[in-house]
């Protein structure tokens, strides 16, 4: 499969940015590179947004170029126009057409859903996140949401479920008697009643959403980008059990293992010590 991302990188060349602009805002997903920030749009506007499989396609090659490119730390994912997403494209889904691209089974819609994505992934909640839409934000690590925006699992209210993860990863993120209400009344959720169960991390107006994200991600990004990869796989990994599990300890033990060997590990103290900023190698 041809990578869009590689083709839109080798025809900007000869582009103005204005020009290069114009090509990435004709895909359905793109990836855009502000130092060591990706920022990653879904671009059906016309339609909220809603997925559908070259959506998917697209997606999916923006975050492989996210996690294949070293200096991209920290990832941002967001919605073009007044919407984050819309979730399923239902219109496709009642055409009897496929969601995802011929080879996304085993890494779901966007190629996130199914798939740990070892670098940081913020979402910042534009607009309406239904459905799927609130699937991604629940993909993703943090979450910063328009004080106007909704979340929500409606899927029961047209007799199918919140397949894509919504079901699997909402009660961790929030009480489950507070999860088992959303998912089957189907009923949306307010930015004030995310940030008051934790399914966000900050509640910001409209306009300050994707500024909010980027300070969020500028400050991870300062950090070790592989001791902030390690860490958030230790976090995920323990999170079911118990801090007086020895398989928690394991898990801990071997990451802080393997990162003590890393360059940004010798780095991190010696910069401390000389009173500099770090130079981080990721290795």
């Amino acid at each position: 499969m041809a990578n869009p991302s590689v083709d839109t990188a080798e025809a900007g060349a000869n582009m103005t940015e204005s020009e290069t602009a114009g090509v990435l805002d004709e895909r359905p997903a793109y990836l855009r590179k502000e130092g060591h920030i990706a920022i990653i749009t879904m671009n059906r506007p016309e339609v909220k947004n809603a997925v559908n499989a070259a959506m998917s396609i697209a997606l999916q090659d923006a975050v492989d170029e996210f996690l294949a490119d070293p200096e991209l730390r920290v990832g941002i994912l967001t919605g073009a126009g007044a919407d984050f997403c819309a979730g399923a494209d239902l219109k496709e889904v009642a055409a009897g057409r496929s969601l995802l691209g011929p080879d996304q089974r085993e890494r779901g819609f966007g190629g996130i859903m199914q798939q740990l994505i070892d670098k940081p992934l913020i979402a910042a909640v534009n607009g309406y996140a239904l459905g799927g839409g609130t699937e991604f934000v629940l993909a993703c690590d943090l979450a910063v949401m328009s004080e106007n925006a909704l979340l929500g699992l409606p899927e029961v209210r047209r007799g199918i479920i919140a397949a894509g993860g919504g079901l699997l990863r909402i009660a961790r993120r929030m009480p489950l008697s507070i999860a088992l209400e959303a998912v089957m009344t189907g009923a949306p959720i307010s930015a004030e009643e995310a940030l008051r169960w934790g399914l966000v991390n900050r509640v910001v107006p409209a306009e300050q959403v994707l500024d909010a994200a980027r300070e969020l991600a500028t400050m991870i990004a300062a950090n070790a980008p592989l001791a902030v990869q390690a860490s958030k796989r230790v976090t995920y990994e323990s999170a079911a059990l118990s801090d007086w599990d020895e398989q928690a300890w394991r898990v801990s033990g071997r990451a802080a293992s393997k990162i003590m060997r890393t360059a940004d590990a010798k780095e991190g103290p010696r910069a401390f010590a000389a009173k500099r900023s770090p130079r981080w190698e990721s290795r």
